[in-house]
């Protein structure tokens, strides 16, 4: 163990902290790190190869004797299945293997029945229809708050639809503080169900090899968890040594892609019954059916608030669906502001649906959509700029700095509309003429995340004797851009050009293990690994290269730079190119693996996670009830900042996901049948460019001080406020309280005309 004196935190707030590293450990980057390579702009190491269509992705694989395969899904939202018949889809042209699975009833519209594969994909889709099944209907339910009722039909027979969690959360006393509160708003808000829609859908191509092993290319999230998930098959018996999975690329996954889930399985079973490989990707129908979502929610909310700005109390009672599975909660509210009076209770109810997976900062954005409409409405209350109440009441040091940054910079003092729906003029002004029935307003929203990552995960680190330098884990790259940010980080511990120095090999169970991409924890929990690892090859290699030369410049620290080495020859000191001394080592390379080390206790600078906050500019025509996002400022913060391009597509995609979220996206499901009615990208609604707002990401470098390289994790924390920050943009335009999304035209003019308009008490 050594120990290192860090100074942490940001420009204008610094502390200084004494961490305890790991023996090996290098010594973490902080403030006063000068890094070449590391915070600059690179493009994405693999950026060609998807713009010229060379990335091959798990829907590109395509092998010798491969056969197609395809699922057959219920129609019902709730039956029982008496038979299956594969005689007719076992006769049909190409057919090589069919098998029914086996199930005594399903519980929702797409749940699997049965799976077979052909010599073409059209066959495969014919023969499927010849499969013949028994279905006795039974009653189901598909909405949340139809399935509370005591009369509901029960999803499962032996379980109630409703599950209870213990209560999640309570401190002080809440009962008391909104008695003393000085003013109390209560308020009932509203989110959809949002379906998963990765540009590639779910699936896997399964080949058995000659010696028994399983090779699979998956579209995943977790490489070792699909592993995992087949070696427990109970249909054979492998071990992992004998199970590879393999995700060169992967086009994208929200939280949804972990494990072979049943299209895997499916894929590998009728691989080993037809004797040769079986691609069976989901199509786009079954993906909005079966394969994830984000669970809805209604939260029951109250707010207390002081006449001097100060939040007192926070209490809310939620439930929402998730399908056939659980996990309808939403975040605590107390998490955000210092609140001292917390209650929370929530549940989840079981429908005849598609189970819910995590999604993106599972319960966040629903929590996020509540909270800070209620922030916006007690600040209303008593008639306070809610920016300022956030300042007042926001315990984070980044994000007061990020709230400050973000409102400067969406010009917060001249377009907020002092009186909302009336211009920015003050009381009594007249409405803005934008464009006659048109109005505009801003808001914002706050966000947080932990992010932080952790062991489990290895990285190896090989330098050859030509000077080229690689790096591997058996993590993939879900296209957050991973490839990228480890080869900024072995570049800038090693002195080389930049990224495109190294090359960066991920998604492939034979190399060392690395975590699932879940959590904004994937690359916080490599990099550190990548970075120790090319740590003890540039040790090894200066070593070598001062045996080999007895007379080299005294220290590395500083002397790889640009990709070249200074020697401190005979004739003065030289700058000769990395490949050029690594050859003078006279060795056949270097190379070391390392694993990621515990996270540093008691030395971070914002253990609670990351910091980040959002405002909007919405335009509202009051005759289409269309909104129109105008522009986004988004402030984060991710600790270290590795590569500033990636870190900013992330915020940009985030930000273009809330906006989907907050207008456009909704599962519409048949109240009778149990049949989702938009399983397409037809009916479901997704942001398309012209609905992309400019976006304007802001990206806060933070030591954190928590990890070698200070990482933190970026890919969940930007999508969070979006929709509340646009809920409350459209309320200081129009005046009008909208705690429903998507926010529709239709739900916009029933709000703007009072027909529909939830109801709010004041006291």
């Amino acid at each position: 163990m050594s120990e290192e004196k860090l100074v942490l935190g940001f420009e204008g707030h610094t502390v200084e902290k004494t961490v305890k590293l790991p023996e090996g450990e290098p010594r973490p980057w902080d403030l006063t790190s000068k890094l070449e390579v590391v915070g600059k702009h690179h493009p994405r190491v693999d950026g060609l190869l998807k713009a010229t269509g060379k990335a091959r992705y798990t829907h590109d694989v395509r092998l010798p004797g491969m056969l197609w395969g395809v699922l057959l899904r219920s129609p019902h939202g709730a039956a029982r299945v008496k038979s299956v018949d594969l005689t007719k889809a076992l006769a049909s042209p190409g057919v090589k293997a069919a098998f029914s699975l086996e199930k005594s009833e399903v519980r929702f519209h797409g749940d699997e029945v049965a799976a077979l594969c052909a010599e073409t994909l059209d066959q495969a889709r014919e023969a499927v229809r010849a499969i013949k099944v028994d279905y006795e209907v039974v009653p189901c339910v598909v909405d949340a708050t139809d399935a509370r009722k005591e009369d509901a039909p029960r999803v499962f027979a032996k379980r109630e639809n409703i599950l209870t969690s213990p209560m999640s959360q309570k401190r002080g006393d809440p009962a008391a503080a909104l008695s003393s509160a000085d003013k109390v708003v209560k308020a009932t808000y509203r989110t959809q169900v949002q379906t998963h829609s990765a540009l590639e859908t779910h699936g896997v191509v399964a080949r058995w090899e000659d010696d028994g092993s399983l090779t699979c290319y998956a579209s995943t999230q977790g490489t070792f968890s699909v592993r995992d998930g087949l070696t427990a098959q109970k249909l054979w018996k492998l071990k992992a040594s004998e199970c590879r999975v393999i995700a060169e690329h992967v086009g994208g996954g929200f939280g949804a892609k972990f494990g072979p889930g049943v299209e895997g399985v499916a894929a590998a079973r009728l691989a080993k019954e037809a004797k040769a490989p079986v691609w069976l990707m989901v199509d786009r129908k079954g993906e909005h059916l079966s394969c994830g979502n984000r669970p809805d929610s209604v939260q029951e909310m109250q707010g207390g608030i002081t006449t001097d700005w100060k939040l007192t109390v926070l209490t809310v009672s939620s439930y929402g669906t998730g399908g056939v599975a659980a996990g309808a909660g939403v975040y605590n509210p107390g998490d955000y502001y210092k609140v001292p009076n917390v209650e929370k209770r929530e549940e989840s109810v079981f429908t005849n649906a598609g189970g819910a997976r995590a999604f993106r900062a599972p319960g966040h954005p629903q929590g996020c959509f509540a909270l800070e409409q209620m922030v916006d409405e007690l600040a209303d209350a008593i008639g306070m700029d809610p920016l300022e109440v956030r300042l007042k009441n926001d315990p984070s040091v980044v994000r007061q700095e990020e709230w400050k940054i973000g409102a400067e910079r969406i010009g917060w003092k001249e377009k907020r509309n002092k009186t909302p729906g009336r211009g920015a003029g003050g009381d009594g002004a007249p409405p803005r003429p934008y464009a006659g029935t048109v109005l505009r307003g801003v808001g914002c929203a706050a966000a947080r995340w932990g992010g932080h990552g952790g062991p489990g995960a290895t990285v190896l680190v090989k330098v050859d004797e030509d000077g080229s330098v690689e790096v591997r884990s058996g993590a993939q790259d879900i296209g957050t851009g991973t490839r990228t940010v480890l080869a900024a980080i072995v570049a800038e511990e090693l002195g080389l050009e930049g990224p495109e120095a190294v090359k960066v090999f991920l998604g492939d169970t034979r190399d060392p293990v690395g975590p699932g991409s879940g959590g904004s924890r994937t690359a916080s929990s490599i990099a550190p690994a990548a970075r120790s690892a090319a740590a003890q090859v540039k040790d090894a290699f200066w070593a070598a290269l001062k045996k080999a030369l007895m007379k080299v410049a005294d220290s590395p620290e500083g002397q790889m730079k640009g990709g070249k080495v200074l020697l401190d020859l005979n004739s003065g000191p030289k700058w000769i190119p990395f490949a050029e001394a690594v050859k003078k080592t006279g060795k056949k390379g270097f190379q070391a693996s390392a694993d990621r080390q515990d996270n540093y206790k008691g030395a971070g600078f914002h253990e609670q996670g990351v910091a980040g906050c959002q405002f909007a500019e919405v335009e509202v025509d009051l005759e289409t009830g269309k909104i129109r996002v105008l522009r986004v400022v988004a402030v984060q913060d991710m600790g270290t900042i590795v590569d500033a391009l990636t870190a900013e597509s992330q915020v940009i995609g985030a930000v273009i996901q809330g906006v989907s979220y907050a207008l456009f996206e909704e599962r519409i499901m048949d109240r009778r049948s149990g049949r989702m009615l938009n399983a397409d990208f037809l009916h479901y609604k997704i942001a398309a460019p012209a609905d992309c707002p400019e976006i304007v990401p802001i990206l806060f470098p933070v030591a954190a001080g928590m990890n070698n390289v200070g990482l933190l994790g970026l890919g969940e924390p930007p999508t969070i406020p979006t929709a509340a920050a646009i809920a409350n943009a459209f309320a200081n335009a129009t005046g009008v309280r909208l705690r429903e999304i998507p926010m529709t035209p239709a739900r916009v003019l029933a709000a703007l005309e009072g027909s529909a308009k939830p109801k709010k008490e004041w006291r």
